[in-house]
């Protein structure tokens, strides 16, 4: 399942981090790679142990962990530490696979699902598509400023070469209590049904209490806290 979400819509919000961006430090993003990435790799990645990269990102991890779809799809157990990449001249980032385990000791988790949130306009670049190869299909996605998109970290992906302009994106991962993506996606879809009944007028509370318990009991099943 991969999604586009309007993870953040306000205009001075999108216009603060714009500024906050402008006085983040950058590194070569091979630094922070496996061998393997390393050598298809071409872009920079934030100094985000800085007071200002600290910053920003205490700003960006709450829009992305409070959005009710990105909670609703994902079942976050627990997210990964934020990575603000930057892109340009042609910089690239080749066809990989994300680690399936990151991070260590407690920090330690599994990557269920991965994300990549736009901060920069579209306008300002060109080229730079998030391609995901997913189940035999690929998608790319070239999002507007604030929209992120949710995908399968199991999913071969790359990021098309940037033509012109700079490309600013935040991208993390995430830990589900959820493992099993099918059963993700069948708690989003009830949870999806869930909201579309409660507006409508027709139905009875004893249909919505039913649909509560079995989302409820389903979660007991599934979910691994």
């Amino acid at each position: 399942m991969i999604l586009s979400i309007a993870a953040i819509s306000d205009p001075d919000t999108l216009a603060d981090i714009g500024r906050r961006l402008e006085t983040l430090n950058w590194r070569d993003g091979r630094a922070t790679a496996g061998a393997q990435a390393a050598k298809v790799k071409r872009n920079e990645q934030a100094v985000m142990t800085s007071e200002e990269g600290r910053a920003l990102g205490n700003i960006l991890l709450p829009l992305i962990a409070d959005n009710p779809v990105v909670n609703a799809a994902a079942r976050p157990r627990r997210f990964s530490a934020l990575t603000i990449s930057r892109t340009a001249d042609a910089g690239h980032y080749g066809a990989h696979v994300d680690n399936a385990l990151m991070g260590s000791g407690s920090a330690r988790m599994r990557t269920d699902l991965s994300f990549t949130l736009f901060l920069g306009d579209l306008a300002d670049y060109d080229g730079g598509e998030l391609s995901i190869h997913h189940a035999g299909v690929t998608q790319e996605v070239r999002g507007a400023a604030g929209e992120l998109v949710l995908y399968p970290s199991t999913s071969v992906h790359e990021v098309r070469p940037v033509t012109r302009g700079q490309r600013i994106v935040c991208v993390g991962w995430i830990e589900s209590l959820i493992a099993d993506p099918a059963r993700r996606e069948l708690l989003f879809d009830l949870e999806n049904l869930r909201a579309s009944l409660r507006q409508k007028e027709t139905t009875g509370p004893q249909e919505l209490l039913t649909l509560d318990k079995s989302i409820a009991n389903l979660l007991r099943m599934w979910a691994h806290p």
